[in-house]
């Protein structure tokens, strides 16, 4: 059976997720625009640093900040190949962080599609709210 648009770009987030290089998340981020990639993200270290899969993670308050996140590296994909990501969709596999939610805002992302209801954060999602940004959560997961 052919999948509606949200479950399609939705298993592709989980495909990107597998790039991931900290294993605390493995997650993947699919901007979307008019049923076309813009850009996809997962999290991982800066271009040419050492990965928590190389050498452990970076831990700092119960987090691990050596991982740029997802839908941040997908933001900055698209920054550094000149794409504009302004009235586009966030096919994510995992709830954006406060940091992420913010980013994704500023982005002019207009709607997020979620699978995992990872550390619900109450601000994001008033922030979500306060932006006018949809946010589904879509029940794919990978077989």
């Amino acid at each position: 059976m052919r999948p509606d648009w949200d479950s399609y770009f939705m298993k592709i987030a989980y495909a990107v997720s597998e790039r991931s290089t900290c294993d605390r998340a493995f997650v993947g981020c699919v901007l979307v625009r008019d049923k076309r990639i813009l850009t996809t993200g997962f999290n991982g270290s800066p271009a040419g640093q050492e990965h928590c899969d190389e050498i452990g993670h970076l831990m700092v308050e119960g987090h691990c900040v050596r991982t740029i996140h997802a839908e941040t590296n997908a933001i900055i994909q698209a920054a550094l190949h000149g794409v504009s990501t302004k009235n586009s969709i966030c096919y994510v596999t995992h709830l954006p962080c406060i940091q992420c939610t913010k980013a994704l805002i500023n982005a002019g992302i207009t709607k997020i599609v979620y699978s995992v209801s990872y550390r619900a954060d109450e601000n994001a999602l008033n922030f979500l709210k306060n932006a006018d940004i949809e946010l589904t959560q879509n029940s794919y997961t990978p077989a």
